[in-house]
Parts: structure tokens; C-alpha cells; sequence
């Protein structure tokens, strides 16, 4: 296997674009940019609710195996970088109740499926930030995406989300709010750079 890293961070903070700069300045790395339209199809197909408890566990399975498929391709390159991952998924499944005044047995329920995906995680991981008031402006600066889930994530779920990756000794952290895209870019790379350079 590979070696498997990670950007994470919050809503419109930069993680597809700087993903994006990786993968036509790095061609060391393969870069796996967040697909969830399958599941998210499925969900629509299902007529499925994340607010009702056995529906959201539903929800879950299918988030939670997009996301161990995406792992199996991810280890067959020499080294992959992944938009998102398998760190990110365990905390909205987990997290995500929480925000809404639900107190679900979540982790029995699922206890197989996250044991899983935390066979998954990402060797090391990059958690791109920036303040609150940067990430609105980006958000409303950028059209060409649908973050209507943006206020709820910032307001009860970015530090809770920051938190849970701090605790975990796999994560460094990168803080955009007056970096260009072009220079988060450029931080990244330098960042994958180290992490290569490491495995040498």
C-alpha cells in the first residue's frame, strides 16, 4: 500500500481548490478529488431523512461505503491525496446528531461500519482553516457550488470538527485566511512535499 494523505478542514475553506492546484503542479501524487454523488443519489432514490435515527444510519452505510471504495483505490497508487476522507466521514457520522439536538446511539449502531473506516485513515492529514467571516466570503464568492448546509456546519459543527482533528497526533494544520489560492496551493504542496520526503 501506498502512502495516503489527507485535506480536511471546513466548508469552503479552500480544500478542492488547493486539491486541484496539487494535481497539476505535483505529479508525484494521484489526487482523488470528494466524490459522494453516488451515494447522495441513493439517498434521493430512498427517499431517505438524516433526521430520523434509522433512516440516518441508511445514510451512513452508504457515506461510509463510498468511502471505503474510494480507500481501495486510493492504495493502489504510490502516493494519493484525497479531498476529504475517511477521518472526515467518521466525524459527521458521528458529530452530525449532536448538531441537532440528538442524542442517537450512533456508534453502537454502526460500531462494524466505523471500525472499518477507521482502517482507512490517511496516514497523515492537513486541516485547512480559516475564520469564520473568510470562509463566508469565499463561500459567497464562489456560485458554482451548493453549500446551503453552510451556516449549520460553521455555527455547530466547524469546532467540534477542529477539536476532534486536533486530538489526533496524524494532523497538522495549514490557516489560509490571508493566503491567496494560489499561495494555499503552494503551502500544500510544500506540505505533501515533507511527506514524501519522509517516506524516502
Amino acid at each position: 500500500m501506498g502512502l495516503i494523505l489527507s485535506l480536511q478542514g471546513g466548508m469552503a475553506v479552500g480544500k478542492t481548490t488547493a486539491a486541484g492546484y496539487l494535481a497539476a503542479h505535483e505529479p508525484r501524487v494521484h489526487v482523488m478529488f470528494e466524490d459522494i454523488s453516488a451515494p447522495a443519489a441513493e439517498v434521493r432514490r430512498r427517499g431517505l431523512d438524516k433526521h430520523r435515527f434509522e433512516d440516518y444510519l441508511e445514510i451512513q452505510r452508504l457515506f461510509i461505503q463510498n468511502e471505503l471504495d474510494r480507500w481501495q483505490t486510493a492504495r493502489r497508487y504510490p502516493c494519493a491525496v484525497t479531498d476529504l476522507g475517511a477521518q472526515e466521514i467518521e466525524f459527521d457520522t458521528l458529530y452530525y446528531p449532536v448538531s441537532i439536538g440528538q442524542d442517537w446511539p450512533v456508534a453502537a449502531a454502526l460500531a462494524p461500519e466505523l471500525t472499518a473506516l477507521r482502517r482507512c485513515a490517511a496516514r497523515r492529514t492537513l486541516y485547512l482553516e480559516a475564520s469564520p467571516a473568510v470562509l463566508r466570503a469565499r463561500k459567497e464568492g464562489d456560485a458554482t457550488r451548493d453549500r446551503g448546509f453552510f451556516d449549520h456546519t460553521v455555527r455547530n459543527l466547524l469546532p467540534a470538527k477542529r477539536a476532534w482533528f486536533a486530538a489526533l497526533p496524524t494532523t497538522d494544520f495549514l490557516d489560509t485566511s490571508r493566503m491567496s489560492a494560489e499561495q494555499a496551493g503552494a503551502a500544500v504542496q510544500a506540505w505533501v512535499d515533507r511527506q514524501l520526503s519522509l517516506e524516502q
